[in-house]
């Protein structure tokens, strides 16, 4: 009868092996797992951005810019497309702040150009509509609903943030609206931020989440002091101008706000 023997080696790890702890983190990096989210239980306020974070721009903002520059002929001819890349890149600023500097020194051709892109934004909203970003209206109840404050902030004027409000049937929606005539300067200056932390009563800045779709956006919660900051992809900047930014996360849209922060288990 022949005997058999079982070898019951057991090969050593190798060095080279993986750590558990190393499968892990890659697993997380694979999954885009961020540990730095703060839990909702620790927000108190949480400030959202509106054209391109919570409103669909559509393109309409930089089409009431072209407008607004034909009109009041603050740049003409091969100067508008320059113009215009000026005008892409500071997305979220204060319009009257991004007409002041194409206008160079002459004030009242800011003013002009200011008023004439208010016109402008409002014809087209009248004559287009406006919509929201896929299911903001029902983040920011949820956000509410499970205690923390809300506020939209945007660089629009009062008057234009009110027309779009007033499109949206967003009255009630939000503890607050703040444009930068609201709160002293606009983006990337802290002031839109903490003028809503002062507004809704908010103890600290770490207590503060912000979150919009622009360079400016990003940099007004990072010089804020804001426990995290949020960049979201449905608007003007991509993820690597957003994260190089200081955006603490990125998401497609604010419909993934609330699992980032824990308030959903998905």
């Amino acid at each position: 009868m022949n005997s058999h023997t079982i070898d019951r080696t057991v090969d050593e790890p190798s060095s080279d092996d993986p750590s558990v702890d190393d499968l892990v983190a890659e697993l997380a990096d694979e999954l885009d797992l961020d540990d730095d989210a703060p839990d909702l239980a620790d927000i108190e306020l949480i400030v959202l951005d509106m054209a391109g974070t919570t409103v669909a721009d559509g393109g309409v903002v930089e089409r009431a810019f072209a407008l607004a520059a034909e009109r009041s002929g603050i740049v003409t001819g091969d100067d508008l497309e320059a113009a215009l890349e000026y005008v892409r890149a500071t997305m979220g600023r204060s319009k009257i702040e991004v007409f002041r500097v194409l206008a160079g020194a002459d004030e009242d051709a800011a003013q002009r150009a200011n008023l004439a892109f208010e016109g402008a934004y409002a014809e087209l909203i009248a004559s287009e509509g406006v919509a929201e970003i896929a299911g903001a209206a029902d983040v920011i109840r949820e956000l509410r609903g499970a205690g923390a404050s809300v506020v939209l902030t945007t660089g629009f004027s009062p008057e234009t943030r009110t027309a779009i409000i007033d499109a949206l049937g967003w009255n009630d929606l939000a503890d607050a609206l703040l444009s930068p005539a609201d709160a002293g300067r606009g983006r990337p200056h802290p002031d839109l931020p903490l003028a809503a932390l002062l507004r809704t009563g908010a103890t600290a800045v770490d207590a503060m989440v912000v979150v919009g779709d622009t360079v400016s956006d990003v940099e007004s919660g990072v010089n804020a002091g804001a426990g995290f900051v949020v960049g979201v992809l449905s608007g003007a900047h991509e993820r690597d101008v957003l994260e190089a930014a200081g955006a603490d996360a990125v998401i497609d849209s604010i419909a993934e706000l609330p699992a980032l922060l824990g308030l959903r288990g998905e």
